[in-house]
């Protein structure tokens, strides 16, 4: 990680001015836990970007009513992004060809540049079931797809934003048995957020299955986690995940107190591998991280933080 550090140092200007902004320079970092994280909020205001190149694509995340600023992630190769997603769904649950891919994605599917779209699509053309596709206020038709799959015993992942999957819950007249529904996203400003226990819990009910599945990405990010239904994030293989203290973010909070979540992605390498998010978080004993919550006023911690 420190080599990783040097290189980003050197060839990341807003990384690099951040680093200086705080006092630290390449050569004063000799252990892990002394390098510095950026704040995600960089993301909105500079091009983050390590070396030269033109990209070929950037990903914009979705913002919110209150927020017109986005936050731009530059991908070198857009290909590269797409099978690093592919390897590490493939770790976590097996090969992306053996899934029906169903995708309830609306306010993503509604606009340009998603990074989640542009996994689904490659995930949705990879798989070897001419049924996997993307629905947009297409109830009907979705439901009648999860039919037949159920029918077939068609291995299934229903892949959808929070608050799309609790109102699709409602229009079931049957239970998905053999499918894996996968969340993601939040309420996106649709309604009040809920605790992931809540969720979960009103989604199990409503599609008759034992858990609910997550992902855990952002626009920012190369890499994605995923839980398993516990509600326990498994870092993947380029994945470091700890937290820190959220009355000062410099500070590395201790094992299983709630702190900011604070992510190494190595596969960032043309952006920047060292983040801190806005949301917050429990590190386990095991290696596996929970959100709680997001970070109250985390856009004006993270402006704080890079000035």
């Amino acid at each position: 990680m420190l080599d990783l550090f040097r290189l980003q140092y050197e060839h990341n200007e807003v990384y690099r001015n951040y680093c200086n902004s705080l006092g630290i320079d390449s050569q004063s970092v000799n252990h892990e836990s002394q390098i510095p994280y950026l704040p995600i909020s960089a993301f909105k205001y500079h091009n983050v970007q390590t070396g030269v190149f033109i990209p070929e694509i950037c990903f914009y995340s979705s913002g919110t009513t209150n927020s017109v600023q986005r936050s731009k992630h530059c991908i070198r190769h857009l290909s590269s992004y797409l099978s690093h997603t592919e390897r590490l769904w493939n770790t976590a649950f097996g090969s992306v060809e053996d899934y029906c891919f169903l995708a309830l994605l609306p306010g993503y599917l509604e606009r340009e540049g998603s990074s989640l779209i542009a996994m689904m699509h490659h995930f949705i053309q990879r798989s070897k079931y001419t049924q996997s596709g993307f629905f947009l206020n297409e109830f009907d038709k979705l439901r009648e797809v999860l039919k037949y799959n159920e029918l077939q015993n068609i291995p299934t992942v229903l892949f959808g934003v929070s608050y799309a999957l609790l109102d699709f819950s409602h229009c079931l007249d049957f239970t998905l048995g053999n499918v894996m529904v996968m969340e993601t996203g939040g309420m996106k400003g649709t309604r009040e957020e809920l605790p992931k226990v809540q969720l979960h819990k009103i989604l199990m009910d409503g599609f008759g299955v034992q858990r609910i599945y997550s992902e855990y990405g952002m626009t920012e990010l190369m890499s994605q986690a995923y839980s398993k239904g516990n509600g326990l994030f498994e870092p993947s293989s380029t994945l470091k995940v700890h937290t820190r203290q959220i009355n000062d973010p410099l500070e590395r909070e201790m094992i299983g107190k709630p702190g900011i979540i604070a992510i190494c992605d190595t596969a960032n390498i043309d952006s920047a591998c060292f983040i801190l998010t806005g949301d917050i978080g429990v590190i386990h004993t095991s290696g596996e991280f929970e959100i709680v919550g997001r970070l109250d006023n985390s856009e004006l911690r993270g402006c704080n933080l890079l000035v």
